[in-house]
């Protein structure tokens, strides 16, 4: 349509604009600079005779109340479909319950016995805030970590560092820095997809020919994880995780995870 304009003569454009309005005999009987000052006065009565009649029409048919209200609770539906999807709120509730019972029997922090029932897990902030994980067995250590850091809710989390945050007691500071100061792919794409994650079973093996044997200090595992998805669908995906655990001797920490 661009071009087909671009290629008009200015002989075109003028009969073109002509073609939009039907001149009275008075107009076109006059000749010259006249006949143009008399069209656009025809131009100007004519749009002001369609604006007076537009505002006769709005004032006879004014909208009322009732069909204001529909039309807005109808706007703010379409923004909550079109920002979480169907699925995310027939399974909103019934997800994030799951996930916080997860991560609060998974992480168990001090100080939280008291919060108000409903409320997000208070996540530790470094790994020395909770005592109570087991880290005595890297193969224990691994399959926590993940398990913690797999588990999602966005609408909850709001970014992945929460995650992070679950999976910190059996994560070295170096890693948790690591993982809190970078984008997750994984997590965008869950919420893209409305959903809420939650890990179902984790099974931990050694790392395999290509990494380097174990050490009394170092060792490497294979963690493989079913995570399940409630959203827009629900679905499960199988999601493994190649990591690097170390100890100081007083217990066994992921340190790394690799291509990550």
């Amino acid at each position: 349509m661009a071009k087909e304009e671009e290629e008009r003569t200015p002989q075109q454009f003028r009969e073109l604009l002509r073609a939009q309005y039907d001149y009275p005999e008075d107009v076109e009987d006059q000749r010259g600079r006249r006949r143009r000052r008399a069209r656009r006065a025809y131009r100007k009565d004519e749009r002001a005779r369609t604006a007076q009649w537009i505002d006769q029409e709005r004032r006879r048919e004014p909208i009322s109340s009732r069909a204001a209200l529909l039309i807005v609770v109808a706007l703010l539906a379409i923004g909550v479909l079109g920002r979480y999807g169907p699925g995310w709120i027939a399974g909103r509730d019934e997800a994030a319950n799951k996930v916080a019972a997860t991560a609060t029997a998974s992480a168990t922090p001090s100080g939280t016995d008291n919060e108000p029932a409903g409320s997000p897990p208070a996540m530790p902030p470094t790994p020395s805030a909770t005592p109570s994980a087991d880290l005595s067995d890297p193969d224990t250590v691994a399959a926590e970590f993940v398990r913690h850091y797999l588990t999602r809710n966005p609408p909850v989390d709001q970014d992945h560092t929460a995650a992070v945050r679950r999976a910190a007691p059996w994560a070295t500071v170096a890693l948790v820095r690591n993982l809190a100061g970078h984008d997750d792919p994984a997590f965008g794409r869950l919420v893209s997809r409305g959903g809420v994650a939650t890990v179902s079973t984790v099974t931990v093996k050694p790392a395999g020919a290509r990494l380097p044997g174990d050490t009394p200090l170092r060792v490497w595992r294979a963690v493989t994880a079913k995570v399940d998805v409630v959203g827009y669908t629900a679905y499960s995906e199988t999601t493994t995780l190649q990591t690097e655990l170390i100890t100081d001797g007083t217990g066994w920490r992921v340190d790394r995870i690799l291509g990550v």
